[in-house]
């Protein structure tokens, strides 16, 4: 099993295409500061800021599942909950990836955002009324909005039954394949 994210970053990445190889460059240099002085300041042999995380699992020193949440600061936040969703709450692969989401908004940032204020949980159409009021009773700010939950895709593997089983969930294009 291998579990990759292909990311070009912003937009379709830098918009540059190298002549007669067919893909665009990524463009996650932006992230870098041009301030002097900055931590996160563009020099030699530094490396931007990014959230490619793909993720492997392990279950009895055995591989389990690779998986992925594409969508920036959404990746830890959705690998978290589909991983929640499969050991705490029993679902499968694919119930996993289409069940709803939460995302907190307004971290402290590696390119000099702060945040002031506690920031967000934003969640998306389906979280149950009484998590959202539990949630407000424990003083976080919440509002229901449409942004990116993430994009899912995922392959397991079944050891007691010899096969692989894959999902990929609806808000995004993706697959998972296997052979």
């Amino acid at each position: 099993m291998v579990s990759l994210i292909q990311s070009n970053y912003d937009g379709m990445g830098s918009g540059m295409t190298p002549p007669s190889l067919g893909f665009v460059l990524q463009n996650r240099g932006v992230l870098f500061s041009l301030e002097g002085g900055h931590p996160n300041v563009y020099s030699p042999h530094k490396r931007p800021f990014h959230t490619i995380i793909p993720a492997f699992v392990t279950k009895d020193g055995q591989p389990y599942m690779s998986f992925g949440v594409m969508g920036g600061s959404m990746q830890p936040q959705g690998h978290v909950q589909v991983l929640i969703n499969i050991i705490d709450f029993g679902m499968n692969l694919q119930e996993a990836g289409d069940a709803p989401r939460i995302r907190h908004t307004g971290s402290s940032q590696p390119t000099g955002i702060k945040m002031n204020d506690g920031g967000w949980v934003n969640a998306e159409l389906g979280i149950p009324i009484e998590t959202i009021q539990e949630l407000i009773t424990r003083d976080h700010r919440i509002r229901y909005r449409r942004m990116s939950y993430g994009g899912y895709q995922a392959i397991l593997r079944d050891h007691e039954k010899s096969v692989y089983v894959g999902a990929s969930e609806s808000r995004k294009d993706g697959q998972a394949a296997g052979y």
